[in-house]
């Protein structure tokens, strides 16, 4: 007996679902990291923020903000070129 077509047993819907992951896999885990990761940068950010505003040890938590600050700038960045690959496809 012949198998019927795989895709004539997915609903649509399903079957773009199924053809999307396997052109970008663990998007939804990326773009989770890159949440969390955003989001722990903003309260190391808001941290080193107050910490250099008390002038509190100025000379590591000048270098700690900055640091922060890139880790939060590159979270948006690769959130972005994220949103522009799942436009293209």
């Amino acid at each position: 007996m012949v198998e019927p077509n795989p895709k004539s047993r997915l609903n649509p819907e399903q079957y773009a679902r199924l053809k999307a992951e396997m052109a970008a896999p663990y998007r939804g885990l990326r773009k989770f990291i890159y949440v969390a990761c955003g989001a722990s940068g903003m309260i190391g950010v808001f941290v080193f923020f107050f910490r250099l505003l008390a002038g509190r040890d100025v000379d590591s938590s000048l270098p700690s903000l900055l640091l922060q600050i890139g880790i939060v700038a590159l979270m948006v960045f690769l959130w972005r070129w994220e949103q522009q690959k799942q436009k293209r496809s």
